[in-house]
C-alpha cells in the first residue's frame, strides 16, 4: 500500500512530505532510528505506534521554502512505490513534451473519395490516453459526410510499439480496469463499461454494455436472488487466459441492489477501436465490406479528419487525480517517441525519464529501478528521499509547478483522495 503526501498551506506545497508504506510479513513494523526535530519526531512516532500497521514505513519531510530537512525515517531505504511512480512520469512528461503538447488521432483515405467510395480508410493512432467514444464518434460523423462506402478499414498504431503488458506486471491481474493493455490506439481506457441492475428473483441481472459492440461477447450466468442464503459473490471476468473478449458474468445479486457500473479491460485495443469505429460508420449509413486490419499509413494518402486532444495539463490531471495506469504507460512511450524520433516504447521512454531525473533533478538513478510509468510493476523500487527530491525540484526549479500542483488529488475533495482525510484539520490541505 502506498500514499503520496504533500502538505498544502496558503496554496503552497509547504512542507513537502512523502510517506510510503510497504507491506511486509512481519507482525511488528521494522523501525529504524528516526532523525529530525524532536517534537515532530515524537508526534510522528505516536501516530505510527497507534496505527498498529504491520508494515515498514519510510518518510522524509523537507521545507519547500528553505529546503531544510525536518524529519526522516528510513528515507533512503528502497520500497515498491506503486502509484508514487506517477510522480516521476508526470514531471518528465511536462519536461519533455511541454504544456502545449496535444495528441492527434487522424483519419486518412488512400485516395480522395470517388463517388463517395474509398478503397482504404485509415485510422492513425496518436497515443491519446483520453481518446473517448465521443471522440471516435466525432470522427465517424465527419467521414460519413464525405464517404458512403469503404472496402477496408486499417488501424495504424505504429507510433508506439505493440508490447501491451509491462515488465513485472502480475500475470493474473486479468480483466481489471487498472491492468488495461497498452496501445497507441486506445479507446475508452481500453475498457468496456457494464451497467448492472437486478432483475426479478430467479432471473439474470440486467446488463447494459458500453460500447455496445460485437467485438465482445457476454455469457451472463448470474442470478438475481431475494435473500442472502448461500449468496455467491458476483463477478465479471474476461477470459484473459485464452486470451479472448468473452466476459463471464457469475454469482448472485440481491433484488434490491442499487444500479452499479463495473469496468473491465478488453484484449487487443486497436482491433477493438477499429470494430467500434466500423459500427459507428455503419450507423451513419457508411457501408463497409471487410474485417478490420492492422497496418501502416500508405505514402500517398488524403487527410479526412483530425481529432486533437486537450493540452497536456488536462491529460496529466486525469492521470494523477484518478491514478490512471494506462495514461502513465502511454506517456512513457510518447516521451520515448518524441525524444528519439523512433517508435515509442518502454525502453527509450524510461531511458529519457531516468536521464531527466539524473541530469535535471539530481537523483542518483543507480539507486532507483523504474520499469513502467504507472507503478503497476512489482519490479519498481525507489525511496522517500528520491520522491521528495523530485517534488522539491518541481517546487523550486521547474517551470510547470502550477500545472503539476493542479493535477494532484486533494484530500477530502477530489480524485483518489476524495473520500480520505475529510477531517477539517486536513481537508483540502494534502496533495
Amino acid at each position: 500500500m502506498t500514499r503520496k503526501i504533500a502538505v498544502k498551506y496558503s496554496q503552497l506545497i509547504l512542507p513537502l512530505a512523502v510517506l510510503i508504506l510497504f507491506s511486509s510479513c512481519s507482525q511488528v513494523p521494522q523501525m529504524y532510528q528516526p532523525h529530525g526535530q524532536p517534537l515532530l519526531a515524537h508526534k510522528i512516532k505516536k501516530v505510527i505506534d497507534d496505527s498498529g500497521l504491520a508494515t515498514s514505513v519510510g518518510i522524509k519531510i523537507v521545507s519547500a521554502e528553505s529546503g531544510k530537512f525536518l524529519y526522516q525515517l528510513n528515507s533512503d531505504h528502497l520500497f515498491k512505490p506503486a502509484s508514487n511512480n506517477k510522480i516521476y512520469t508526470a514531471a518528465a512528461a511536462f519536461h519533455f513534451l511541454g504544456p502545449d503538447y496535444q495528441f492527434h488521432t487522424e483519419v486518412w483515405g488512400d485516395t480522395k473519395p470517388v463517388n463517395g467510395h474509398l478503397n482504404n480508410l485509415i485510422l492513425k493512432a496518436g497515443g491519446d490516453p483520453d481518446f473517448s467514444l465521443a471522440s471516435l464518434d466525432s470522427l465517424a460523423r465527419i467521414v460519413a459526410e464525405l464517404v458512403v462506402s469503404v472496402d477496408q478499414i486499417i488501424i495504424d498504431n505504429s507510433r508506439l510499439d505493440s508490447v501491451r503488458l509491462g515488465e513485472g506486471w502480475m500475470w493474473d491481474e486479468g480483466s481489471r480496469w487498472y491492468a488495461a493493455q497498452v496501445d497507441a490506439m486506445s479507446l475508452n481506457d481500453n475498457c468496456i463499461d457494464i451497467d448492472i441492475s437486478p432483475g426479478t428473483a430467479g432471473a439474470p441481472p440486467q446488463l447494459i454494455i458500453t460500447p455496445d459492440t460485437e467485438y465482445i461477447s457476454i455469457n451472463n450466468q448470474a442470478l438475481t436472488v431475494d435473500d442472502t442464503t448461500n449468496l455467491h459473490d458476483f463477478e465479471i471476468t474476461r477470459r484473459w487466459w485464452e486470451p479472448s473478449n468473452v466476459f463471464d458474468v457469475t454469482g448472485d445479486i440481491l433484488f434490491d441492489e442499487e444500479r452499479d457500473t463495473i469496468n473491465r479491460n478488453i484484449h487487443a485495443p486497436a482491433l477493438f477501436t477499429g470494430q467500434v469505429f466500423k459500427e459507428m460508420l455503419n450507423s451513419y449509413g457508411v457501408e463497409t465490406t471487410s474485417d478490420i486490419k492492422i497496418g501502416k499509413l500508405p505514402d500517398s494518402t488524403n487527410l479526412i479528419a483530425d481529432h486533437v486532444s486537450e493540452p497536456l495539463p488536462v491529460v496529466i490531471k486525469h492521470f494523477l487525480k484518478d491514478s490512471y495506469n494506462l495514461s502513465g504507460e502511454l506517456l512513457v512511450k510518447t516521451i520515448g517517441l518524441e525524444t528519439t524520433g523512433k517508435q515509442g516504447n518502454w525502453q527509450n521512454g524510461l531511458l529519457a525519464i531516468k536521464t531527466f531525473l539524473q541530469a535535471e533533478v539530481g537523483i542518483d538513478t543507480t539507486r532507483i529501478r523504474m520499469v513502467d510509468g504507472s507503478g503497476v510493476s512489482h519490479y519498481n523500487h525507489t525511496c522517500p528521499g528520491q520522491l521528495t527530491q523530485l517534488l522539491y525540484y518541481v517546487y523550486t526549479k521547474s517551470d510547470f509547478l502550477s500545472e503539476y500542483q493542479d493535477a494532484l488529488p486533494i484530500s477530502g475533495i477530489d480524485g483518489t483522495l476524495e473520500n480520505r482525510m475529510k477531517n477539517e484539520l486536513v481537508r483540502g490541505k494534502i496533495l
